[in-house]
């Protein structure tokens, strides 16, 4: 079952689309179910992300997740959005069922991807990055789903 706040963001999902500027992007996927996740990033000059899009290939859990993941880091600095995990996601949802926890995740390194692809294009290091993955099904699942 979903919460409301899942079917929320499903039905009327937030910031869907592509920035035309976008200055980070970042696809993810999961091979096993198939969700495929773009996000877009606008970020300025100070580090701020100005403005994010996203478009997802996959269930509504995944619609969900990158909208919720949207506005989790829209207005955010850099460093800030780096520490929006996949628990942050699943928890301003209200949860998700266990087998939809993946597209948490999926949000997760969706962001990392975008933020990797605008450090790379800007010449910059942000602390904490790691290279992200462009499957999440290569990721080790943590102990404690």
């Amino acid at each position: 079952m979903y919460s409301e706040k899942v079917m929320d963001h499903f039905n009327n999902p937030r910031n869907v689309g592509e920035l035309e500027n976008a200055n980070g992007v970042g696809t993810v996927g999961n091979a096993k179910c198939g969700d495929i996740m773009r996000m877009y990033f606008d970020i300025d000059e100070d580090g701020i992300i100005r403005d994010v899009k996203f478009k997802t290939f996959g269930c509504g859990a995944a619609v969900a997740t990158s909208s919720m993941a949207t506005e989790l880091v829209k207005g955010k600095t850099i460093q800030e959005a780096l520490e929006v995990t996949n628990k942050a996601v699943m928890e301003a949802l209200d949860g998700l069922p266990p087998v939809k926890v993946h597209c948490s995740l999926l949000a997760e390194e969706a962001i990392h991807a975008a933020l990797w692809d605008y450090a790379q294009r800007n010449n910059v290091v942000i602390e904490g990055l790691q290279k992200p993955v462009s499957d999440i099904a290569e990721k080790a699942p943590e102990e404690d789903y």
